[in-house]
């Protein structure tokens, strides 16, 4: 199903929050709340990093190099395929994209500058500072069945993620009814999101109606994950989220996206049902990755 000019008008209730407002905490936390999503601007990841990113793995996914670092089965680390991409849970189409997947332990690319991996670096700090943001601004009895800080559940976490993303140009022969990514919600505590080269993200508001996040270049995009969910006892909502197919000239061109997924610790209690090893091993199994 591809954007429509009707997609546009949908209010999503998502603000962008600058980063250098007193009250930035508390907007980010409430946008979260309500939308689970949150838009900052004037963050302290530099843009030109982002830049440098974008252009060392657009050539790394047009090229051949790429196939030397197939996917680990066991680890998950390295280069994933169109033909091996994701299903999203409750689908049956293959999503039109490929990735590479990095972890702080993981293999890395000689074909591409370390922009990525400083990225890695100072996402992840950002990350602890805005989780501690939530934190100070959830209700007490709600931040009480925290089993400890969120900003402690993902440190040095060997699950959190750097996915580089390519979603290749459109043919026009895809799978009726594929998208660049299907509707789902993410597993992790937040994701972490450069606003990408291309529009395309689009969230499901309460409504069931889908309209683009607000997302204009240099800004960075964090919504949560089931994990939040979980530990918050639903207070944060995973929200349903896609990549639509875009039209036009856009359709002919790549999308690189750069979601950080912050994962905790693998023996971190989520609740009493779950800690966070045993959460992603029911993911994987129900996308049958594991």
């Amino acid at each position: 199903m591809n954007a429509t000019a009707q997609d546009l008008e949908i209010d999503t209730g998502v603000a962008a929050v600058s980063y250098r407002d007193p009250q930035a905490p508390a907007l980010f936390a409430e946008s979260l709340r309500t939308t689970g999503f949150g838009v900052l601007k004037d963050h302290p990841i530099a843009q030109s990093l982002v830049d440098a990113i974008h252009e060392d793995w657009l050539g790394f996914f047009d090229g051949e190099a790429k196939y030397k670092y197939a996917f680990d089965k066991q680890k998950h680390d390295g280069f994933f395929s169109t033909a091996v991409s994701e299903v999203a849970k409750g689908n049956d189409k293959k999503d039109l994209k490929e990735y590479y997947h990095y972890f702080a332990w993981g293999r890395y690319p000689d074909e591409v500058s370390d922009a990525a991996r400083r990225y890695y670096a100072t996402a992840s700090t950002l990350a602890a500072e805005l989780l501690s943001w939530l934190e100070m601004h959830t209700p007490a009895d709600v931040r009480a069945g925290f089993s400890m800080p969120l900003a402690a559940m993902i440190e040095d976490s060997p699950a959190t993620l750097l996915r580089i993303l390519r979603y290749p140009p459109l043919t026009g022969n895809e799978e009726p009814g594929a998208l660049r990514a299907a509707a789902h919600e993410d597993i992790n505590l937040l994701t972490i999101l450069p606003a990408s080269n291309e529009r395309g993200l689009q969230l499901k508001t309460s409504g069931g109606e889908w309209g683009y996040v607000p997302s204009d270049f240099g800004t960075l995009v964090v919504n949560v994950g089931d994990m939040l969910q979980e530990a918050s006892r639903g207070y944060y909502k995973s929200t349903s989220h896609r990549v639509a197919n875009p039209t036009g000239e856009s359709a002919r061109r790549s999308r690189i996206s750069l979601p950080l997924f912050l994962q905790p610790r693998p023996e971190v209690v989520l609740s009493e049902r779950y800690t966070a090893g045993s959460y992603l091993d029911e993911r994987l199994r129900e996308l049958d990755v594991k």
